[in-house]
């Protein structure tokens, strides 16, 4: 399929544009954009400032991808956004630069971001992330792979979720979400393991009992945050892939981990 420009859509000169790209009516490229093969833009759809797309995104219309950060410590330059492959981008959602001259919002593959999300400033997303309608995502966050966002869902800013967790729609998460879990309520609380994702994504048998172990300890056992860490560290199941993860993401949480129901 050869690139396709409609007669009424814009792109800058200095606009970088791979393969097989097409870019519908009224649609605006800006001149430091850097589009990947495969890509398409709807009617009405922009990118703009300092941001690379990667292979194969959608961006449908009235989305802004590039968009100067609203981070009122911006102090001018030339920050950008930096996108995987395979990204969708449904109707006017907004994903903005950095703050900083250089610096990046960042996401990784096969994430989909349905009408009305935002990513703001300087968070950086993995890959395969669902966000649904009306999703809010603070700046600095940091989410990891596979986690699945209910709509209206909305992060604090310097919050991280970690990877394979659900957040429950209409949720307000101002502390760090750890791996595999289920977060429901404003603020968020740990209600269950993500079970149904989990299994979804191929997590079965020893696995999955390891998850469960991980919830009682942390947030069934009548633990203190401490107390808890310290009975995973010294639990049989310590080296296991599921516990590294909890463990890890615990000792570079800033903002404290979320508590349980």
């Amino acid at each position: 399929m050869a690139t396709e420009i409609h007669p009424t859509a814009v792109v800058e000169e200095g606009a970088q544009l791979g393969v097989d790209i097409n870019i519908g009516p009224l649609a605006y490229v800006g001149a430091d954009v850097q589009l990947g093969d495969g890509s398409r833009l709807h009617h009405h759809a922009a990118v703009e400032g300092k941001s690379v797309l990667g292979a194969g995104c959608e961006i449908f219309p009235f989305a802004n991808i590039g968009g100067k950060t609203q981070d009122l410590k911006y102090k001018g330059g030339n920050p950008g956004v930096r996108i995987g492959e395979r990204n969708v981008f449904r109707e006017y959602v907004t994903v903005h630069t950095g703050t900083d001259d250089g610096s990046e919002t960042v996401l990784g593959d096969d994430n989909m971001f349905l009408a009305q999300c935002h990513v703001a400033h300087d968070c950086v997303i993995g890959s395969h992330v669902i966000a649904s309608n009306n999703t809010l995502i603070g700046g600095h966050c940091i989410v990891e792979n596979h986690v699945v966002f209910g709509g209206f869902s909305g992060v604090h800013q310097f919050c991280r979720i970690g990877a394979h967790a659900m957040i429950s729609a209409y949720t307000k998460i101002v502390q760090d979400i750890p791996p595999y879990m289920l977060a429901d309520g404003q603020p968020a609380i740990i209600r269950a393991i993500n079970r149904v994702g989990l299994e979804r994504r191929g997590f079965e048998g020893e696995s999955l009992d390891r998850i469960k172990k991980l919830f009682r300890i942390m947030f069934r056992d009548g633990l203190n945050r401490s107390q808890a860490i310290e009975k995973l560290k010294a639990h049989e199941a310590v080296d296991s892939a599921e516990f590294r993860a909890v463990l890890d993401f615990a000792a570079e949480s800033e903002r404290g981990l979320a508590p349980g129901a």
